[in-house]
């Protein structure tokens, strides 16, 4: 009757709590999950070919998981709480807490499993990352048919792929025969800067868009090394917008 009262007691205050709970056992099969979890899992449950939330009852915790043999070699070595973020088939985005429980003798007897969902703090995330990235690299329309775009400090390849894709995303859909690529806030090159240079002319002209370096200093002229075959180069913007009238007629 007391371990009816205490497991009682216990299951009332993991449904209290408010997010979701799951147990697991030494095999590391989910053998409990509270009202919060049936919930959550309702919605993925058919990600994994199941019906119903419950029916992941009794289910091995390999079965979430991409790597499960590192995931159990984890576990093993758990002594204390794991906090982790999980994506869940792109769908769900959760933080993710195991703590391993011990008995009386110290030793684990089973695992609770807290998730947060956390998928519209993620998207948020992304929508917030995809905006800072948008805004770190402008794409300024400066005549009927041409772009500016002002780089500022250093190029990654993150940057770079955003960069190109966004770029010949506007001059296919927009028209643009002639692309400003305005070094000004540039210092200095080096040799993966004319690499990723030569990767944008390249792209650029795959569109039918002439790529225009300007903003060449003597300072910076210098240290730049890549003088590809129909890459055009201008002290500023002044003199590339010039060119751009001149030609464009």
């Amino acid at each position: 009757m007391a371990l009816m009262t205490s497991a009682l007691t216990m299951t009332d205050a993991l449904n209290s709590i408010g997010e979701s709970i799951l147990l697991a056992d030494l095999n590391y099969d989910l053998v409990w999950m509270n009202d919060e979890a049936k919930n959550l899992f309702t919605k993925i449950a058919p990600l994994f070919g199941y019906e119903r939330a419950d029916d992941l009852i009794g289910e091995n915790m390999d079965k979430f998981h991409t790597n499960p043999e590192r995931q159990r070699d984890r576990m093993e070595r758990l002594t204390e709480k794991h906090q982790v973020r999980i994506n869940i088939k792109n769908k769900f985005v959760a933080d993710t807490v195991i703590t391993p429980m011990k008995n009386n003798e110290g030793e684990t007897s089973y695992y609770t499993i807290m998730l947060m969902d956390v998928t519209t703090k993620a998207e948020e995330e992304e929508r917030k990352d995809h905006l800072i990235e948008s805004l770190s690299i402008p794409i300024l329309k400066v005549w009927d048919h041409a772009v500016a775009v002002p780089l500022i400090g250093d190029l990654d390849e993150k940057r770079v792929d955003h960069l190109i894709s966004s770029l010949l995303k506007e001059c296919t859909e927009g028209d643009i025969q002639y692309a400003l690529i305005d070094l000004s806030g540039i210092h200095k090159f080096n040799d993966q800067f004319s690499r990723h240079l030569r990767q944008l002319n390249q792209s650029l002209q795959l569109v039918g868009t002439e790529c225009l370096v300007v903003g060449i200093t003597p300072k910076l002229a210098l240290s730049f090394q890549y003088f590809g075959k129909g890459l055009k180069t201008f002290k500023n913007t002044y003199a590339g917008l010039r060119y751009i009238i001149q030609h464009d007629s």
